[in-house]
């Protein structure tokens, strides 16, 4: 009888405790931690992505602060609970709360010299890769077998120059801004692989929890009246919400 009752209290506990957790208020500001993306997180607050996310927080009364830091660090500093969220997350990447929206998809491509073969998502695996560290591609791209992982993307064009590399895997954004410093663009070619749904991971904690419910009910609102369209038309990026629902899987592109 007393283990009985024992397990009744522990369930009851557990009961309240989830009944609390659910009437949590959303704070009034949330703390995001995120790479600095040209155009899209610049560290002066600009660009697309910071446009998005404030305007699904700041007119529900939560105030968007944010912390420029590489993205393997912005992931740490979430599970550790010293911001609410990370900005460019993938699906279940890491140890994290995922909402049921996307609020944007990154177009990956492989970026190569000319004298190299376009590369296909059938292909590419068997080939050297390198990346930024902490982009984790190889859970995206079938049967990777070399890869290298980079600190930053300023001698991405040597690395391939110089052979250390077949192909270089970025967002298309982030491959278009390193050719702007190439000194002859021609001498390179991008190849479209996959599209990933990009999402805030949000702390595992009863604050994240409150965020990610709030930032889910204005996804429901924002895309069902179409309030997000006019921000991806002034940054010139293609909308990707025409169906009306949630990206939820990656859409690997086939030539």
């Amino acid at each position: 009888m007393a283990r009985w009752l024992r397990w009744l209290c522990i369930v009851l506990l557990a009961s309240t405790a989830a009944r609390a957790d659910d009437r949590f208020a959303p704070p009034a500001q949330i703390n995001l931690a995120s790479d600095q993306w040209l155009e899209y997180t610049n560290a002066d607050g600009t660009g697309l992505g910071w446009d998005l996310l404030r305007k699904v927080f700041e007119p529900a009364g939560v105030s968007v602060r944010f912390r420029i830091v590489p993205y393997s660090r912005s992931v740490g500093l979430v599970q550790r609970g010293e911001a609410d969220a990370w900005v460019g997350s993938y699906k279940d990447e890491a140890q994290a709360l995922y909402p049921r929206w996307n609020y944007d998809t990154d177009h990956i491509y492989a970026l190569g010299l000319i004298g190299h073969p376009r590369p296909s998502v059938a292909t590419i695996g068997s080939q050297r890769l390198t990346w930024v560290r902490g982009y984790d591609f190889q859970k995206y791209l079938p049967n990777v077998q070399h890869f290298n992982e980079v600190q930053r993307r300023s001698g991405i064009l040597a690395m391939l120059q110089h052979d250390r590399a077949d192909y270089y895997i970025d967002s298309l954004n982030e491959i278009n801004f390193i050719l702007k410093a190439a000194a002859d663009p021609g001498i390179y070619h991008t190849t479209p692989l996959v599209d990933l749904p990009m999402y805030l991971g949000f702390a595992d904690n009863p604050r994240g929890r409150a965020l990610l419910r709030l930032y889910d009910q204005r996804m429901d609102e924002l895309v069902a009246n179409g309030q997000l369209r006019e921000i991806f038309q002034r940054w010139k990026q293609p909308y990707p919400f025409d169906s009306g629902k949630p990206s939820s899987t990656p859409l690997i592109n086939i030539p």
